[in-house]
């Protein structure tokens, strides 16, 4: 199964890069829409103020005791990255890190700008040293083999509750990882942006010496 990627919106894309986790979030409250990926958090590199943005592939993993087994299902799903696009992996089933050094170098040399596990990953040095943005819930040395093994690419993943689809955008930084619905993308850049200049200018009364009760909620004018 496969997911024409053709139909991004990346011009909406580049707009939400322009924001942090918590600012599209806020909006997607406001649009009745929830897509945290809670207990997800950075392991790998970013810089500082760095977010990534873009459409989710996604990955399947389910439980295995086959020792040995091949990931090629994973690794058609690297190699085969849109550019810009995030890998979404779900390696939840059972214990062990299915991605580190080599699965993120391969990941970073098609183009992916990132890589996000619903379970453990490793090689974190390595991961980190290659200056590639990897995401998960822990780290553990443990491998998959024996364990579990990629077995389906670009379906619908349940991360916690949180339905993950392919196209649909993944927003990450610092502070955790967004689930943006691909239909709800335009809509959510346009109230991030509305958003950001407001916070724009509440930022800028507060440099000029105004008191945050005078300007919160923002919007307001100050005391009448």
């Amino acid at each position: 199964m496969t997911y024409d990627y053709a139909a991004t919106d990346w011009e909406s894309i580049e707009r939400l890069s322009r924001w942090y986790s918590g600012d599209i979030h806020d909006v997607m409250d406001k649009h009745g829409a929830y897509g945290h990926l809670k207990g997800i958090s950075l392991f790998g590199s970013l810089a500082a103020g760095q977010v990534v943005c873009g459409p989710a592939v996604t990955v399947l993993y389910e439980p295995s005791t086959r020792v040995g087994q091949p990931q090629d299902v994973y690794h058609a799903a690297i190699d085969g990255v849109v550019k810009g696009g995030i890998l979404m992996v779900d390696a939840s089933c059972a214990e062990g890190s299915g991605t580190g050094e080599l699965m993120s170098t391969g990941a970073k040399v098609a183009g992916s700008a990132a890589t996000v596990v619903h379970g453990t990953v490793r090689d974190l040095a390595e991961v980190r040293h290659l200056d590639y943005p990897l995401f998960a819930r822990s780290t553990s040395p443990v491998g998959v083999s024996g364990r579990m093994e990629p077995t389906q690419s670009h379906v619908d993943l349940d991360i916690d509750g949180v339905r993950v689809r392919p196209g649909d955008v993944i927003f990450g930084d610092i502070s955790g990882v967004v689930v943006i619905p691909r239909e709800l993308v335009k809509t959510i850049a346009n109230a991030a942006d509305e958003n950001g200049k407001a916070e724009s200018s509440c930022r800028e009364r507060i440099l000029a010496g105004e008191k945050l009760q005078s300007i919160w909620p923002m919007g307001s004018s100050g005391p009448a």
